[in-house]
């Protein structure tokens, strides 16, 4: 069952499901903008989530990958900005691939236009990625030490590079994932027994105990992709491509070991990929034992926060089964961290 309301911005898109055609007001301003032949191209619908993405095909072959903003989602398009040069720096001096943002036929890398009813919506394209995504998998685990490694070299990058002045981005602090201020909405907010709420209630006390004292600054802190999950990876003869920048912003470094997890943490091998890439991220860049107690934390606020975001988003925008298990399966997750915050190291 969707949890999107009618009032939701991405509500004009309640009626559109995966690989059909965008809407008219969609298909010609992007085909406008980019200097596409309409009669060549075909823009269908990828995924309904924080935002809309589109696939685009010309003459049948895939060329792009259009996100279309929420509006309100980052803000202003500062924000989108911020992103875009992220990864624009990323692949001039990291050793991590990325997708290349395609400038529209003026040569903008932002582009606005509005819809029928007078709402106005930026996005954006990236060069269509080839291969699979790793969430397609039947098992993950292999990648995730290389996930963890190519973590390692975003945050080797951030650490070196000098912001510049106009660089604006939005953070992941507590009060972004968690309560009433939470970015995606609060996880009492999903259909909980009284039982139910009382163990994640202590978890989350929990966690955020074992946060206190670490600052929002220094070395830990930067900026993070937010949503390293196996969604946003793409493989292509056994190589990575880090797809999705829509969520990067402020927070602790290791917050992007927590989206790693994100919704599968109650499986049997949340522990194996932990560790893998805990061991891979190593191999680049040093983590302590206090980390860990960290990280674990983090983790445990990371599946509380998408507990909330399953308040506020299509049930599509996930796999069935993992839709279907985030309730019981993020109980289980805090029975785990409450007789162990480091469970998933041990």
């Amino acid at each position: 069952m969707s949890a999107l309301t009618d009032t939701s911005p991405l509500a004009v898109f309640n009626g559109l499901r995966r690989g059909e055609p965008a809407p008219p007001w969609i298909a010609d301003a992007v085909t406008s903008a980019w200097g596409l032949e309409p009669a060549r191209t075909v823009i269908t619908l990828i995924a309904v989530s924080e935002n809309a993405t589109f696939r685009i095909e010309v003459d049948g072959v895939p060329v792009s990958v259009l996100r279309v903003h929420r509006p309100g989602h980052v803000g202003d398009a500062r924000h989108i900005a911020g992103e875009l040069t992220w990864v624009r720096r990323l692949a001039e001096e990291a050793e991590v691939r990325v997708p290349d943002v395609v400038p529209t036929a003026y040569g903008e890398l932002l582009q606005t236009f509005t819809d029928p009813g007078g709402s106005v919506w930026y996005c954006v394209a990236f060069a269509f990625v080839a291969g699979d995504i790793l969430e397609d998998f039947a098992d993950p685990r292999p990648y995730y030490a290389e996930i963890g490694a190519t973590t390692a070299r975003l945050h080797r990058q951030v650490q070196s590079w000098q912001l510049p002045d106009d660089f604006t981005r939005f953070s992941w602090q507590l009060a972004d994932m968690l309560g009433e201020t939470s970015r995606w909405g609060d996880w009492r907010g999903a259909d909980l027994t009284p039982k139910q709420t009382a163990v994640l209630e202590r978890a989350e006390r929990a966690a955020i105990g074992a946060l206190e004292g670490l600052p929002a600054s220094g070395d830990g802190w930067g900026l993070v992709h937010a949503d390293l999950r196996p969604s946003n990876i793409m493989i292509d003869a056994g190589a990575l491509t880090v797809i999705d920048f829509d969520d990067c912003g402020f927070s602790w470094l290791l917050y992007d070991f927590a989206s790693a997890l994100s919704f599968i943490e109650h499986e049997p091998y949340a522990p194996d990929i932990a560790k893998s890439w805990v061991a891979g991220y190593r191999t680049v860049r040093p983590l302590t034992g206090a980390d860990l107690v960290h990280a674990a934390a983090l983790s445990m606020i990371r599946r509380l926060t998408m507990l909330g975001w399953t308040t506020t988003h299509r049930a599509d925008a996930l796999p069935a089964e993992l839709w279907d298990a985030q309730v019981p399966g993020t109980v289980a997750v805090a029975e785990r961290y409450l007789a162990s915050p480091t469970w998933l190291f041990d």
